[in-house]
């Protein structure tokens, strides 16, 4: 049985910024919020999601129903605090966002990662994901990722 996080979950806002800014490149270890402009939370914060645990920062995710592809749903960046790890926390934030997806009419999950992205790659296949790369070139020259994507 998967552990049940202590957490709780709310929809995202665009103060939420930045929090998330504040943490990222140490949750990752690395500069990593370029690939989040303050953008995203700005105009998704509505199918975007926080976890918060006794008020600070668990993790979130930053989603929104394609406006280009009727049918699909996009996950552009998930983030759970190095503590929260190993908790389920990561599992819920997608469950959740499918239940967004389905209610915008939604039957498929997209997202994407880089190849070195391991852990990524390996919990996307134990959510469901068909996995397919690297596909070279994805983000232009040299850039290239793993895509995802699950029918809901």
């Amino acid at each position: 049985m998967t552990p049940t996080p202590r957490p709780t979950l709310r929809q995202a806002a665009p103060g939420d910024y930045d929090a998330i800014a504040a943490v990222v490149d140490g949750w990752w270890g690395r500069p990593i919020l370029p690939a989040l402009p303050r953008v995203f939370l700005d105009h998704f914060h509505r199918t975007s999601l926080i976890a918060e645990d006794t008020g600070a920062l668990a993790g979130f995710l930053v989603g929104f129903p394609s406006p280009s592809q009727p049918d699909e749903a996009y996950i552009h960046f998930v983030g759970v605090a190095p503590d929260a790890r190993k908790s389920g926390l990561a599992r819920v934030l997608y469950e959740r966002f499918f239940d967004l997806a389905r209610e915008h009419g939604r039957h498929v999950v997209r997202a994407i990662t880089s190849p070195v992205n391991t852990g990524s790659v390996a919990f996307h296949r134990r959510m469901g994901f068909d996995v397919t790369g690297p596909v070279t070139g994805y983000n232009g020259p040299g850039k290239d990722a793993i895509t995802f994507s699950r029918t809901i």
